[in-house]
């Protein structure tokens, strides 16, 4: 597709234009700070209590017909977390306290850079712009609201909202319908080789960006048209596009 004029750009929210993984680990700081002084637990002990919710956050499968919310869900984390440390020591309570001190002290931390709100604002007088993240609904639009970022773009699409999420192709297509675009039109950022990436290329845009901010190295699985370390230097492979 060399020549075709870029027309949209679907961006990623997490760790592509907020850095969410960082607001995470200061937020899971909080929260140990709290089990330490409500319980007076020892350092690895606290670590390894932590770990636990984090790893049950990544393994997570969120049914929304199962008839509980997703702040109960991950109150519920938190609750088996504290149990398998420190038995029956925990409470309702505690667990209800970590889950949203972890919650709002994220929610706080997470905004978008003067940096990227001008590359928005200028990119966006040249092309429509659409955001596309995965995930469970209300948390993402709990992000999208707390940002601020709605009013950067014509249009957001949660995945959480939808039957599939990327890289599914419908939810692609969902975005191109919506933007009054072909996929050719397209390019798409993410910091997931295996959705945003993988997306893009199973859903045909003319070129797939990878923000690879820890560095992290292309595995051989999904190839990406091109890799650069942050969000801002966009413009330098539109450019190349062009």
């Amino acid at each position: 597709m060399e020549g075709q004029t870029v027309k949209a750009i679907l961006f990623d929210l997490d760790n592509t234009l907020i850095e969410t993984s960082r607001a995470g680990a200061v937020a899971i700081q909080k929260t140990r700070e709290l089990l330490k002084s409500s319980l007076g637990l020892d350092d690895d002990t606290v670590s390894g209590l932590c770990d636990k919710f984090k790893l049950k956050l990544s393994q997570e499968s969120f049914d929304p017909s199962a008839g509980r919310s997703i702040d109960e869900v991950r109150t519920g984390h938190w609750e088996e977390s504290l149990q398998d440390a420190v038995g029956s020591r925990s409470t309702p309570s505690l667990a209800a306290q970590c889950y949203f001190l972890w919650k709002s002290s994220r929610l706080e931390l997470l905004n978008l850079s003067p940096e990227i709100c001008s590359l928005l604002k200028e990119l966006r007088r040249t092309h429509k712009l659409l955001l596309l993240t995965n995930g469970e609904a209300q948390t993402q639009r709990e992000k999208v609201e707390a940002t601020g970022c709605e009013e950067f773009f014509d249009a957001v699409v949660v995945g959480g909202e939808h039957a599939e999420q990327k890289p599914f192709l419908s939810i692609f297509t969902l975005c191109f319908r919506m933007l009054q675009v072909e996929a050719q039109d397209c390019v798409m950022v993410g910091d997931s080789l295996d959705t945003d990436i993988k997306g893009g290329v199973l859903a045909g845009v003319r070129a797939t960006v990878w923000i690879s901010s820890e560095g992290g190295a292309d595995d051989g699985a999904v190839k990406a048209d091109f890799t650069i370390p942050t969000v801002l230097e966009l413009p330098h492979i539109l450019q190349q596009l062009k």
